[in-house]
C-alpha cells in the first residue's frame, strides 16, 4: 500500500486516504453524508508518521475527515481528542464553517489544565470533500520576465463585488475577475500580474467567530491546497472556477500570484479550536515553548514550525499543488520571516524550508516574494532573503511617502527610486528583487494616505487600538474628506506625484487594486474583519469628485504605458556610477554635502533618455534645468491627465518651477551634430 501522496486520491475501486501524525495511537477516517451520518474505518497502516489506508467505493464528492485516538496531555502539547472530527491538512476541497465555537474547542475550562471536550464537532465544524483535477492540460504560462512585471494586489471578493458590468451571480467570485470588464480594465491600467489576497480555504479566528466577525483578508488558512469556496460563483465548484479564473487572465497575458500564507492556521493559540493541526499532530505541526504553549511569532496565535519536516513537506507539496494544478505563476509568502525561523529561533536566510522552497525544480521557475518581516524584531529582515527570492520593500515605502510629506533624507530616496542596490545588489539579486510600493492591502488606500493623519478602525471593534499609528500620512489640514476644491486638488496633485514615483522607479512595481479607482476606506488601515462597502472597489463615480476615478485611472494607464516602452525604466541590471548623474535644482550637479541637508525636499535625477524632477515640499520652487541637452516634457503630475500644460521643448539651463508635491519628467533630446 503506498504511503504518498499525502490526502485522498480515488482510483476504479475507491480511495486511498493518508495522513501524517507521529503522535497518535489510531486514525479513523470518517466517511460523511448530508445527513451528517458518518461511517468511521480504521487507517490501520503507518509508515513513516503516515496513517494510510484503502476504502472501497468512495468516489468524488465525498465528504470525510479525521479523528485522532492518543495523548491528550496539553502541558506537553499532546492535544489528541477523537471527538473533534478533522480536516485533511491536503484536502483539494473543503466545505462548511465554524457554527459552534464551544464544538470546535478541544478543552474544557481551561485550555491547559481542564479535560479534553466530549462535544462531537461533527455539523459545526468544516469537512474535507474528495475532489479530482481537471485532465485538460495547462495552457502555456504568460511568462513576463521580472524587469517588465507590473503588479496589482486585489482581493479576488472585493474587486468585482460592486462592479456594475459583472453579472450580479458573478459579483465577488473567481468568475467574476476572469469577467472581459474586468479583464479589460486590467489590461487598460497596465498590469502584468494580479497578487490575489489569501485564496486558501479558511475559516475566522475565534476571537473573529465569538463576535460574530469574519476574517475578510483570508488570513486564516484552514487548508492549503484547497480553494476558498466563498468565492464560488455556484456552491461546490470552487476548483473549476479557479481554474477557469487563471486560463482566463493567462490568454489575457496577465499572470496569477498567489499571497500564501504558511506560517500559521486558523486554530489560533492553545485556546483556540481545534479544526485539523491541533487534533492531528500539534507537536508537529506547531512551534511550541514551555509546557505546550504556543510560541507566537505571528501575532495570531500560532505559528507553524518551519523546522518541522511535516510542515516544510505540506508547504512545498501545497505550493507545488497550485503550480501544478491550476498554474499559477507564483507567490509572496506572508510574514516570510517566519519560514527562516525553524522552532522560533534566530532567523536563517539559508532554512530548510526557505532552501526547500528556493531549489524545487517547480516552486523556482515561478516568482517567489518574500514579506520580509513577522510580529517580532527579530523577523525584519528586508534584504536578508536568498538570491531567489525578491522582496516587499518596506523601506521602499517609508522613504517614499517620508519624501513626499516634507520629511525624510533625500539620500534614502535616492537609493529607493534607483532599485535599492545597497540592498539587493551586494548578495547578487537584480533590481527586479526590489517590490516596490506604497500601498498594500494592510494600511492606508492612497485617496486615505493624503486624507487622514490618524487610522480610524472603530467599526474592527476594537476600540480603534489594532492597526498600526506609523502611517506617515498628510491630511492638509482636513481630517477626513473635504469639501474644499483647493485641499481634494492638493491630495489627488501629491497622491499622483506618489504613483508616479512608485510605477517610474526601478525594481517591481506594486499597486492596490482601488487606488487608480481613488478608493477610500474612511481612514480604516486595518479593515481585515470588514466585508461590506468599507473593502470593496467602488466602480460608480464619486460623490464628491465624479471624474476622479476616471481621471487617475487614465492617469494609471498613462504611466505604466511610459514604463512600458522605456527600457531605463525597468532595467535587468543596477545602474553603475556613470549611469546616473544627480542634479541639484539650484543649478549642478549634486555634491557630497548635499546628501547630508536634512532641509533638502527637491532632487532631479538625469538617467538615459530621462531627467526626472521631484519636489516632496508643500511650495514651490525653482529649478535651473541641466545644461546639457533640450529637454521635452513628458509627464507633470499636478495635471489630472498627467500631460504636460505646453508640448515644448526646453533649453538646458533655463528655470522652471517645481510646483508643491510633485513628479515632472523630461525626455531629453540630445543636440545635433555639428
Amino acid at each position: 500500500m503506498p504511503v504518498f501522496p499525502l490526502g485522498a486520491h480515488v482510483d476504479d475501486s475507491g480511495a486511498r486516504f493518508a495522513v501524517a501524525s507521529t503522535s497518535a495511537d489510531a486514525v479513523e477516517v470518517c466517511l460523511v453524508e448530508e445527513d451528517l451520518t458518518e461511517r468511521r474505518v480504521e487507517l490501520t497502516e503507518r509508515t513513516f508518521g503516515v496513517w494510510h489506508g484503502h476504502v472501497p467505493g468512495v468516489r468524488p464528492g465525498q465528504r470525510y475527515g479525521y479523528r485522532v485516538h492518543g495523548p491528550y496531555r496539553p502541558w506537553e502539547g499532546h492535544r489528541s481528542n477523537p471527538h473533534k472530527i478533522l480536516v485533511d491538512p491536503y484536502a483539494t476541497r473543503i466545505t462548511g464553517r465554524v457554527t459552534d465555537l464551544c464544538a470546535a474547542r478541544g478543552w474544557v475550562d481551561d485550555p491547559m489544565t481542564g479535560p479534553a471536550s466530549t462535544v462531537d464537532s461533527l455539523g459545526s465544524v468544516p469537512l474535507s470533500v474528495i475532489d479530482v483535477a481537471s485532465s485538460s492540460p495547462l495552457p502555456p504560462r504568460p511568462d513576463v520576465p521580472w524587469s517588465e512585471t507590473v503588479i496589482t494586489e486585489l482581493h479576488v471578493k472585493g474587486f468585482t463585488k460592486l462592479h456594475p458590468e459583472v453579472p450580479v451571480e458573478q459579483r465577488g467570485t473567481y468568475l467574476g475577475l476572469a469577467h472581459p470588464a474586468v479583464v479589460a480594465h486590467l489590461q487598460r491600467i497596465g498590469v502584468t500580474a494580479v497578487e490575489l489576497l489569501p485564496v486558501c480555504a479558511s475559516a475566522s479566528e475565534p476571537s473573529l467567530v465569538e463576535r460574530g466577525a469574519v476574517n475578510y483578508w483570508g488570513y486564516s488558512t484552514l487548508g492549503f491546497l484547497a480553494p476558498h469556496a466563498g468565492y464560488a460563483a455556484t456552491p461546490g465548484e470552487e476548483t473549476t472556477e479557479f481554474r477557469t479564473m487563471v486560463d482566463t487572465l493567462h490568454a489575457a497575458g496577465i499572470e496569477v500570484i498567489l499571497d500564501f500564507v504558511p506560517n500559521h492556521t486558523c486554530e489560533g493559540g492553545v485556546g483556540g479550536m481545534t479544526l485539523s493541526y491541533r487534533g492531528l499532530d500539534a507537536r508537529s505541526y506547531y512551534s511550541l515553548g514551555g509546557a505546550g504553549h504556543d510560541n507566537d511569532i505571528t501575532g495570531t496565535g500560532n505559528t507553524l514550525d518551519a523546522g518541522s519536516p511535516t510542515v516544510i513537506r505540506l508547504v512545498c507539496d501545497a505550493m507545488r499543488h497550485w503550480v501544478t494544478r491550476y498554474g499559477v505563476d507564483g507567490f509572496r509568502i506572508d510574514l516570510a520571516s517566519v519560514l527562516g525561523r525553524p522552532h522560533s529561533g534566530p532567523f536563517d536566510p539559508h532554512s530548510s524550508l526557505l532552501t526547500a522552497i528556493a531549489v524545487d525544480p517547480i516552486l523556482s521557475t515561478t516568482k517567489l516574494i518574500a514579506e520580509p518581516w513577522d510580529a517580532t524584531g527579530e523577523g525584519y529582515r528586508v534584504g536578508g532573503f536568498g538570491v531567489a527570492w525578491s522582496e516587499w520593500n518596506g523601506r521602499y515605502r517609508d522613504a517614499v511617502r517620508d519624501f513626499f510629506r516634507g520629511h525624510g533624507h533625500i539620500a534614502e530616496l535616492a537609493s529607493r527610486v534607483t532599485g535599492s542596490s545597497d540592498i539587493y545588489g551586494l548578495s547578487g539579486r537584480r533590481p527586479w528583487a526590489s517590490v516596490n510600493f506604497v500601498t498594500a492591502h494592510d494600511g492606508f488606500t492612497l485617496r486615505d494616505l493624503v486624507t487622514y493623519e490618524r487610522k480610524h478602525n472603530d467599526a474592527n471593534g476594537e476600540q480603534n487600538r489594532d492597526g498600526t499609528d506609523d502611517n506617515r500620512s498628510q491630511n492638509f489640514g482636513v481630517e477626513g474628506e473635504s469639501t474644499s476644491p483647493v485641499v481634494r486638488a492638493r491630495r489627488r496633485s501629491a497622491a499622483r506625484a506618489m504613483l508616479a514615483t512608485l510605477l517610474l522607479s526601478i525594481g517591481t512595481p506594486m499597486i492596490v487594486a482601488g487606488d487608480e479607482r481613488w478608493r477610500t476606506q474612511g481612514g480604516n488601515n486595518n479593515a481585515y474583519c470588514l466585508d461590506d462597502e468599507t473593502t470593496w472597489v467602488d466602480w460608480s463615480p464619486d460623490r464628491l469628485d465624479p471624474s476622479a476615478a476616471e481621471a487617475m485611472t487614465a492617469f494609471t494607464a498613462r504611466l505604466t504605458a511610459i514604463r512600458r516602452y522605456s527600457p531605463d525604466l525597468h532595467r535587468d541590471v543596477f545602474l553603475r556610477d556613470e549611469d546616473v548623474r544627480w542634479w541639484n535644482p539650484g543649478g549642478r550637479l549634486m555634491e557630497p554635502g548635499d546628501w547630508h541637508d536634512g532641509h533638502a525636499r527637491a532632487l532631479g535625477l538625469l538617467t538615459g533618455e530621462w531627467l526626472f524632477l521631484l519636489n516632496g515640499d508643500g511650495g514651490a520652487r525653482p529649478c535651473v534645468l541641466p545644461g546639457t541637452a533640450a529637454l521635452r516634457p513628458v509627464l507633470d503630475t499636478t495635471r489630472e491627465d498627467g500631460c504636460p500644460p505646453a508640448d515644448r521643448v526646453l533649453r538646458g539651463g533655463s528655470t522652471i518651477t517645481l510646483p508643491p508635491h510633485s513628479l515632472l519628467l523630461f525626455r531629453r533630446i540630445p543636440a545635433a551634430p555639428q
